[in-house]
């Protein structure tokens, strides 16, 4: 609607001019030598505006004559880009579809008609690293890592090469480098954490831990690995408010708190995690500093209160008044176990033990005793520290499992 409006206004504008110089009149004489030539007014503005457009129709021409070797060569590097477009392209899908040789001949092709792009070298480095050439991939990688607007390219392909090999050294060297190219990457933030993991340098794996991680565990090894106190004790303060539950953390933390006369705060400590999660070794740093055999009665008792009917809270009390004489007290608990369904064989063995304390070397002790030791030997074995993964048995806390490498995984539990 608009060009047609201003083909409308055009038209008229010039038929307007033509109506105005037809009336005008006059005329327009030339003198070329002793030759007169006098032509009317309108048709010399006419002449000299047919004159105009030769002109300028000339000058085109000679323009567009002039241009068109540039033109040809635009039109030449078109067609090279398209192809070479299509080459990255038969290139990709040749790498997604597990053909190395394929990929190869297309990056090949790629390159020639696009030159050293970061592209094509990206692609040639992976063609080279999917037909087993690592050398020649690394040698492409190392040529984008040189340059500036693709070094975190080469870096990448560097750093999973360096960590496929295990070459840690490498790797942390290529990761740091990577990290100053490419600030805050998600994937280099993963890849840092798996090495870290790799390399056992726990503060940086916890530094860069994903929120689902037993950042727990991580905080206790890295807190075990470091040499200063004090970040030792942050580390393991760390440890302990991530997981309360944890016992590891829980005495560490205590042991910490105490040894630096903060006693009450310690025992605060291993009263939460106790609540939290009872495990046999806070109970047991729990009554540690207690000399006399009742007195460790009473702090059982302080401490199991709220969770009095838990099994290690009765198997913890039982130990103790078996420790301090009050088998009526002892045999309470084990046959509140053993009545629950929740005795394990550590309260059978007391069970046995308990009737040689209270009926010394008879033959109704002994009767009752092999009742129990039988019991015991059916009996579901006393939890231990066992990887959730392969399910290999630990005498202690880990951050590693020793049998299938994994972080984190080791845990209190009783064989499934």
């Amino acid at each position: 609607m608009r060009r047609a409006l201003l083909l409308l206004a055009s038209l008229s504008a010039v038929t307007a001019l033509a109506l105005w110089l037809a009336r005008v009149g006059g005329s327009v004489e030339v003198e070329v030598g002793e030759i007169w030539v006098g032509i009317t007014f309108p048709i010399a503005v006419m002449g000299l505006a047919i004159l105009f457009a030769l002109f300028h129709t000339i000058l085109t021409a000679f323009h567009w004559v002039g241009e068109l070797p540039a033109r040809r060569r635009a039109a030449r590097r078109e067609q090279r880009r398209a192809d070479g477009d299509a080459a990255v392209t038969r290139a990709l899908v040749a790498l997604a579809a597990g053909t190395p040789e394929a990929a190869r001949v297309e990056v090949r092709r790629a390159r020639m008609l696009l030159g050293e792009t970061p592209q094509t070298l990206l692609l040639t480095a992976e063609a080279e690293r999917l037909a087993g050439r690592e050398d020649a991939a690394a040698t492409v990688f190392k040529q984008l890592a040189d340059r500036g607007d693709a070094r975190f390219l080469g870096l990448r392909g560097l750093l999973r090469q360096a960590m496929q090999r295990q070459d840690w050294a490498a790797a942390q060297r290529l990761a740091k480098e990577a990290e100053a190219a490419q600030p805050g990457a998600a994937w280099l933030r993963e890849e840092r954490q798996v090495l870290a993991l790799r390399t056992h340098d726990w503060r940086e794996a916890l530094a860069l831990s994903p929120p689902d991680a037993s950042r727990a565990a991580l905080a206790l090894a890295a807190a075990m690995q470091e040499e200063d106190p004090a970040r030792a004790a942050e580390f393991e303060k760390q440890a302990f408010a991530a997981d309360s539950a944890f016992a590891p953390a829980a005495l560490a933390h205590a042991r910490r708190l105490a040894a630096t006369g903060s006693a009450r705060r310690a025992r605060a400590v291993l009263e939460q995690s106790w609540f939290a999660a009872p495990h046999p070794d806070v109970g047991a740093a729990w009554i540690a500093g207690e000399k006399d055999s009742l007195a460790r009665v009473k702090a059982v008792e302080d401490l199991i209160h709220r969770n009095r009917e838990h099994p290690e809270s009765r198997l913890l009390m039982a130990r103790t008044a078996i420790d301090a004489g009050l088998t009526g007290r002892a045999r309470t608990e084990l046959e509140a176990l053993v009545g629950a369904g929740a005795a394990d064989r550590r309260a059978y063995l007391m069970l046995a033990e308990l009737e040689e304390v209270e009926h010394g070397d008879t033959a109704d002790a002994r009767a009752a005793q092999a009742k129990w030791l039988r019991a015991a030997a059916n009996a579901q074995g006393a939890p231990r520290w066992r990887c959730a993964s392969c399910g290999a048995e630990h005498n202690a806390w880990k951050a590693e499992c020793a049998a299938c490498g994994t972080v984190g995984r080791i845990g209190w539990s009783a064989a499934g």
